[in-house]
């Protein structure tokens, strides 16, 4: 990117261009000179030049999945929320930096738009600053407040990296869930919420897929001391009530989502009829709410479900 940014400064002859675009030209004038020219060059697009556009942007593209099968899991996994879980409908954007302040994820992966927003590429960041909104409301009436806020959505993320594997693309539907409330001491918000989130998946999947579809659940804690037989009890033995037949156990090789997670996180898989263990949910706790809120005592939980590959896969 910064050799792009040079050739394009040194075609313009303007070096400082990017320092004077990024610093000295106030926010909403920026808005207002892009606004400009997407117009402009908007308004020299030919009908055939669109065509060709769309078939080719891999943005624009159409989903492959079938929207009634969608559909359905949306239905079925809306249908396992508990009262305590709202569902809300997110909107198509979201302000600027919401995955890059908030997660640390490069800016680039996003769709950023000339408006000074940003196409929702993770739809459990979105959820996170609409709890940190209601926590903050609950804390304003009651300071000590642990009442926890838990919601859920469907929505379909666009992210901007290329991959490798044919069946990835780059929007797709996700089914996901926050809870955010107040540290209540030794990991009781934090084994409450995965349990939760987890019963919530285990209840939609087996709902979906049918009882005879295997399924596996892993967890992962990547705190230094080993808390293992604690969590244990307090995150399995509760699903073990619920879900005599569950199949689990610690991946203690995980890498993926270090840094991403504080300590504790899960995968769910589900292995279909051609014997493929494809990992459909991923979730864990994060300290979105402690930073957006900075309140050290605050806790979240995240976690999303991949709906696409769920009902591409079975």
């Amino acid at each position: 990117m910064s050799k792009i940014i040079e050739r394009i400064a040194r075609d313009l002859g303007i070096p400082d261009i990017l320092s004077r675009l990024v610093d000295a030209l106030p926010a909403t004038d920026l808005q207002s000179l892009l606004l400009e020219v997407y117009r402009q060059r908007a308004a020299r697009q030919q009908p055939a030049a669109v065509l060709a556009d769309y078939e080719h942007n891999r943005f624009a593209r159409p989903a492959p999945a079938s929207p009634l099968r969608l559909l359905r899991w949306e239905q079925t996994a809306f249908a396992a929320l508990p009262p305590d879980f709202q569902a809300i409908e997110l909107s198509p954007v979201a302000p600027l930096g919401t995955c890059s302040a908030i997660a640390a994820v490069d800016q680039n992966r996003v769709l950023t738009t000339a408006r000074g927003t940003e196409v929702v590429a993770d739809s459990t960041n979105v959820l996170a600053l609409e709890a940190a909104l209601r926590r903050r409301q609950l804390l304003r009436i009651n300071p000590k407040s642990k009442t926890p806020v838990h919601l859920a959505a469907r929505h379909r993320l666009l992210r901007t990296q290329s991959y490798n594997d044919p069946h990835s693309i780059p929007h797709f539907s996700i089914f996901s869930l926050c809870s955010a409330g107040q540290d209540e001491g030794n990991l009781r918000f934090e084994s409450a919420a995965l349990v939760h989130h987890i019963s919530i998946y285990l209840h939609a999947l087996t709902a979906f897929l049918g009882a005879d579809t295997p399924l596996q659940l892993e967890l992962t804690d990547f705190h230094p001391t080993g808390r293992q037989a604690q969590i244990a009890e307090a995150v399995i033995a509760p699903l073990r009530q619920r879900f005599p037949q569950l199949v689990w156990s610690w991946d203690n090789t995980r890498e993926s989502g270090r840094g991403y997670y504080v300590d504790l996180c899960f995968h769910i898989n589900a292995i279909n009829r051609a014997g493929e263990v494809l990992q459909l949910a991923d979730g864990g706790i994060v300290d979105w709410t402690q930073r957006l809120l900075s309140n050290a005592r605050e806790r979240c939980c995240i976690s999303g479900l991949g709906s696409e590959r769920l009902c591409t896969a079975f």
